[in-house]
């Protein structure tokens, strides 16, 4: 990887504000007034460590995770390696029944330039990474940009799998945003960060993606700060802002790219905006403050709160967090993966039971199990058992704490002041305790986690923990954020107000794509009150439900949770297929429809199992 000169903000910022000056709407331009925090980085990708899979390719994706030379001091490209691998297998499902490379997807070898940059949203604390993949095969004559955001909290290469895969053999630029998530965490004790290269530094010895202010404090709890909980922006209000910030720096980075080609506008540019799960969610809010940027928009199970109808995030991860394990224990998921352990369901989900038997339902004389209570209140609020088999492997790798944890402070905007609810994030051991991060780990951590704790050895810090069932006290109090009266609660609602989608641009194409099993965001919750609203308010989405479809493509390689799923993401391909034949030769939109599909079972994965796509 050869760095070319890095190209100053000033000269970005003067392109960008000239050239969307004849075509932008006022609302566009008075976003465009915000820009770059650092300059921009170039470097090239050829050979060994190209674009799609920094060299690895499918089989070194399918394997391990390549080691640093120097654990402690990993060079940029070595990080860079790590983070493309990682957010690969974070994705996609590589398992050798699944698929990939066979029937559906492929990982070619795809040389060419990435431009990076910290940027920043108008009245932002933070900034944020952006980076356009340009690859050298770029088509000239037919100008198209994929713009999309990480799924989850990834850092920038998190929807790899899906933009980059589709995208850049197409000869596409991709763009991406860490839409204000990342893995750029910063450690209290050293004072320490990620710079724009991904490696680890100190405070002041160059721009980092998130450090706290210097004048404040950070909580005794919060040991390592986590850019999503602890930078007071609360992100997810503006994934959408995110999105059309990369797309507008996607347009001037390949200015710079092929000066003798420029301009590159909306004008003379297809702009397709894609993304999976929280990328999906920001992509369709992307839509809503298009004004003419964007051509066309794919969302896969989106992480999306309709304008009306619909569940918060919060709201059915707060239910699921408190009732879940609980419900689990009923004798309906008594096959279900990850619901047993050796054939005995976890400890702890018993004593869930009896915690809820003694907290809420013992006095009401109810004759129902506990179990079969709290299965009975998760169907009554819209939980179909597709949708709960999914779920256990959420339940059972503690997603919900996870999510509620990041988001009540986020939502809260807390900032790096205690987290509500008594949280803390830091390197913790084998027993869940605080400890110091080793160097060795702190230099991974930009490669290796997922942007949202627990993971990489960075844990949840639970000051409420106490008695058999340990994680009450602390789960009920987040669940209670969501109904009291209180100040904190107020905020965090608010917080999550700020997340309601408005309506896209009427004319704008959408396709929408997500599993019927999908219990991490349940189409229930998510989609199909989204796409009616859609429809009610005159705008005509192409919605896709997949038949034993679930959340987490990459889950599919675990013993017996495949066996009875199939993996969403050739759908998503499908749908980019679809959108490009509209847009470039003028195809028709597909029809929404219900897609039937055969579970995989124990063999691997055969095409006539996938349906009609």
């Amino acid at each position: 990887m050869n760095s070319i000169p890095k190209i100053g903000t000033g000269a970005f910022l003067a392109l960008a504000l000239t050239a969307c000056a004849s075509h932008r709407t006022a609302p566009e331009k008075a976003i465009m007034s915000d820009g770059l925090v650092s300059e921009i980085r170039v470097t090239t990708h050829q050979g060994n460590d190209d674009l799609l899979s920094a060299g690895l390719g499918l089989a070194g994706l399918r394997g391990t995770a390549t080691a640093f030379v120097d654990p402690a001091k990993p060079t940029p490209a070595e990080l860079r390696r790590r983070a493309i691998h990682a957010s690969w297998r974070g994705i996609a499902d590589l398992g050798p029944l699944g698929g990939y490379g066979e029937i559906y997807g492929a990982v070619p070898l795809v040389t060419g330039r990435e431009f990076s940059a910290f940027a920043r949203l108008p009245k932002a604390n933070s900034p944020h990474r952006v980076l356009l993949q340009v690859p050298d095969l770029f088509d000239r004559d037919r100008r198209c940009v994929i713009v999309s955001a990480s799924s989850g909290s990834r850092g920038i290469y998190g929807s790899i799998s899906l933009a980059g895969a589709w995208g850049l053999p197409r000869g596409c630029a991709v763009a991406y945003t860490d839409k204000g998530t990342g893995s750029g965490y910063f450690d209290v004790a050293s004072n320490t960060g990620v710079a724009l290269d991904g490696t680890r530094v100190e405070r002041g010895a160059a721009q980092l993606e998130f450090a706290p202010p210097e004048d404040e404090a950070p909580a005794p709890l919060n040991a390592i700060l986590v850019k999503h909980a602890h930078s007071a922006d609360n992100p997810e209000a503006d994934w959408g802002r995110h999105v059309m910030q990369a797309a507008r720096f996607a347009l001037h980075a390949l200015d710079q790219a092929f000066p003798d080609q420029a301009p590159f506008t909306a004008d003379n540019t297809r702009i397709i905006a894609a993304g999976i799960s929280n990328g999906g969610g920001a992509v369709l809010r992307a839509a809503e403050a298009d004004a003419g940027l964007l051509d066309g928009v794919v969302a896969i199970e989106p992480n999306i709160w309709a304008g009306e109808g619909g569940r918060a995030l919060y709201d059915y991860s707060t239910e699921a967090m408190l009732l879940m394990p609980c419900a689990l224990l009923d004798p309906t998921f008594d096959q279900t993966p990850f619901a047993r352990v050796n054939g005995a369901p976890p400890p702890a989900w018993v004593s869930r039971c009896e915690t809820l038997n003694d907290q809420r339902w013992q006095a009401s004389g109810a004759t129902q199990s506990p179990a079969a209570q709290a299965l009975e209140s998760l169907r009554a609020t819209g939980w179909t058992d597709e949708a709960l088999v999914s779920a256990a492997a959420s339940t059972a790798l503690d997603l919900w704490r996870a999510v509620t944890v990041t988001y009540a402070a986020a939502y809260a905007r807390s900032g790096v002041g205690p987290m509500p609810c008594g949280f803390g994030l830091a390197a913790t051991d084998a027993g869940g305790n605080a400890r110091a991060a080793s160097s060795i780990e702190k230099a991974a951590w930009w490669a290796d986690a997922t942007g949202i704790p627990p993971g990489a050895g960075v844990g949840i810090i639970d000051s409420l923990s106490a008695g058999k069932d340990a994680l009450w006290p602390g789960s009920e109090c987040l669940s209670q954020l969501w109904s009291e009266s209180g100040r904190l609660g107020a905020r965090v609602r608010a917080g999550a107000e700020e997340t309601r989608a408005a309506l896209p641009r009427e004319d704008l194409p959408i396709i929408i794509v997500h599993g019927k099993s999908d219990g991490l965001l349940p189409v229930a919750f998510t989609s199909e009150p989204y796409v009616r609203w859609l429809e009610a308010n005159g705008r005509k989405p192409v919605f896709w439900k997949v038949g034993n479809g679930q959340h987490f493509d990459a889950f599919l390689a675990f013993p017996g949770f495949g066996d009875a799923h199939v993996p969403v993401m050739p759908y998503a391909y499908s749908a980019l297929d679809r959108l490009w034949a509209h847009l470039f030769s003028g195809e028709p939109l597909p029809a929404s429809r219900d897609i039937a599909t055969t579970p995989r079972g124990n063999g691997p994965l055969g095409a006539s199992q996938l349906g009609e796509y």
